[in-house]
């Protein structure tokens, strides 16, 4: 005969952590995650129109005054996936905080230095700190649609960027045209107060992009991830150097990924074609974008007789019009399905270039500029949620990282191939 004792009472289960990168309940308003990241456009392009006035106050060359173009971008570019991993194990608030140190810091340094390599240090320092910003934005933008409005602020304000600084250049100073960015500040404290709000703390992240397996940071991947940026950001100054030295990195990294396959770079990540293709299309894109954005003033001053007044007024109107209608294709991106989308962007994209390359009338070269502002921003809205899609939840900041990594490398090869190809000339 079997007998029963009275059950004890359950004891509580226990909590489970949440993930940091998991979206909290009540999402931030767009409009506060695009103030957040989209002022960096800006400040990233203001040297578009003013090189010669920025390389004449430092004394030195235009082709030297670019560097500050190739350091901001190459911070861009290996800041954010180094700050998303820094999301994913401490929260959005650390992240917030260090971002706003660093841009206001970086913006500080370029406003009092006379000298170059201090210059560059600043830039570098806004970079970083922009770089935190957007990699929160895009954290919790969520999806395509949300994403796109930020990506299309991304493109506005890039687009408004050349003329800004040439106006606040010549009434002011080119250095308050590159401290636009701090504009990001104000939006700091509404995006803080959901960090700060129970539903939006968590947990230490599991292991992944920033998190090894055991909670470690896994700083050699952060760090042969940070050299294999470098090199390719120097790739178009110093091709044979840089070239080994991203092959190196790069056979280093892959080694390290087969150890650690959770490390900061997940193998499932490198693996995963749809990331992959994502990735590499935007960095085409961006590329493309970012050499015409340069390189089409020269071009209407060269083949069209056009003023620098005319130039900018003209290729702002086309980033601008570019940029909105990069919004509605990410709205639409889920109707039209993954294969139209791509297949739109590398025609339109391609397009581009081709009438950079052959046209000799300002309106077809202004059109070749609003092709490219087009493919490169709805690839950054809609490839990048494409991108994220293709790992579990919990990784999603750690692929917005690389995938913004990719898009950014396109920030620091396009101007110095505009320099090779037309501005040096």
């Amino acid at each position: 005969m079997t007998t029963t004792t009275p059950a004890e009472p359950e004891a509580p289960a226990p909590a489970r952590p949440r993930d940091r990168s998991a979206p909290v309940p009540a999402p931030v308003p767009v409009l506060w995650l695009a103030l957040l990241a989209t002022p960096v456009a800006a400040a990233a392009n203001a040297p578009v129109l003013i090189l010669p006035d920025m390389a004449a106050s430092l004394g030195v060359g235009t082709s030297t005054a670019t560097w500050l173009v190739a350091a901001f971008a190459w911070a861009m570019a290996v800041s954010v996936p180094l700050l998303a991993g820094l999301l994913r194990r401490r929260g959005l608030a650390p992240l917030l905080r260090l971002s706003a140190a660093l841009l206001l810091g970086g913006t500080l340094l370029v406003a009092a230095s006379p000298w170059l390599p201090a210059a560059l240090l600043g830039r570098a320092g806004q970079a970083a700190g922009g770089a935190g910003l957007v990699a929160a934005a895009m954290s919790l933008a969520g999806s395509a649609r949300r994403m796109g409005v930020i990506s299309a602020g991304f493109g506005m304000l890039g687009a408004s960027g050349p003329l800004l600084g040439a106006q606040l250049s010549h009434a002011v100073s080119w250095r308050l045209a590159l401290s636009v960015s701090l504009v990001s500040l104000l939006a700091v404290p509404a995006v803080s107060r959901y960090a700060a709000a129970p539903t939006a703390t968590a947990a230490p992240a599991p292991a992944g992009a920033g998190a090894a397996q055991g909670g470690r940071f896994d700083a050699r991947g952060a760090g042969l991830l940070t050299v294999l940026a470098t090199a390719l950001v120097l790739l178009p100054h110093a091709p044979a150097v840089a070239l080994g030295s991203a092959a190196v990195a790069a056979a280093l990294l892959a080694l390290h990924v087969r150890r650690r396959p959770d490390g900061f770079v997940p193998a499932a990540l490198v693996r995963s074609p749809l990331f992959a293709g994502s990735a590499l299309l935007a960095l085409a894109l961006s590329t493309s974008y970012f050499t015409l954005l340069f390189a089409v003033p020269r071009l209407l001053a060269d083949r069209a007789g056009w003023d620098v007044t005319a130039a900018g007024t003209g290729q702002l109107a086309a980033l601008l019009t570019g940029s909105a209608l990069s919004w509605l294709l990410a709205a639409g991106s889920a109707r039209m399905g993954r294969t139209t989308v791509r297949t739109v962007l590398v025609v339109i994209g391609t397009l581009a270039a081709v009438l950079a390359v052959f046209a000799s009338w300002g309106p077809l070269l202004l059109a070749a500029t609003l092709g490219a502002v087009f493919g490169a921003t709805g690839a950054n809205a809609v490839l990048s949620v494409q991108a994220a899609s293709s790992v579990p939840n919990p990784q999603r900041p750690t692929a917005i990282g690389l995938f913004t990594l990719c898009y950014q490398l396109g920030g620091a090869f396009g101007p110095a191939i505009a320099t090779a190809l037309v501005l040096g000339s």
